[in-house]
């Protein structure tokens, strides 16, 4: 199956001179959406995590179905004031101004193998937070999934030193 087609091209969205690829209809779509939970289940199978971890929103979508294949559980890295537990936030900068993410300081455990997933890696601002809050609760960044990456951006650079893996690239 060629997920790529299952990605639409929305020009000019969310502001002129973007393109956006939309996974809404691979979401839509149960073999397509099946076929990616089973290939970044497949690829993070040999990083034997103890945990994965979505990132808020998408990587919720994924990261689920990739704990399930893999008989783990699940935690969600979040924006800032969505957690009611203690909680332990990273900063990271953004093209105009900062942003942030956040995890309960219980979600991981010290030497735990953590998978991280989200739906599009660009930049790698967002997934370099993440595995910044992994760290600093003391637990290792086995790998980090993506289904699109925009080899363009250079989101790996970023990432360097960390197994990634992403199943569609543009």
């Amino acid at each position: 199956m060629n997920l790529k087609s299952w990605i639409r091209d929305i020009p000019d969205f969310p502001k002129k001179g973007i393109l956006f690829r939309d996974i809404t209809p691979l979401l839509k779509n149960p073999a397509a959406l099946q076929k990616s939970v089973s290939l970044l289940s497949e690829r993070a199978s040999g990083w034997t995590p103890g945990v994965v971890a979505g990132i808020e929103s998408r990587g919720f979508l994924f990261g689920t179905g990739v704990a399930l294949a893999l008989g783990t559980g699940f935690v969600p890295v979040r924006k800032p004031g969505k957690l009611p537990y203690d909680t332990l936030r990273v900063e990271y900068d953004l093209e105009y101004g900062t942003d942030a993410l956040e995890m309960h300081t219980d979600a991981v455990k010290p030497g735990e193998k953590v998978v991280l997933v989200d739906d599009l890696l660009a930049t790698g601002g967002t997934m370099e937070a993440a595995c910044k809050l992994v760290e600093k609760l003391g637990a290792v960044v086995a790998g980090c999934l993506f289904v699109v990456e925009l080899t363009g951006l250079k989101g790996r650079e970023r990432l360097a030193g960390r197994e990634v893996e992403s199943l569609v690239q543009y």
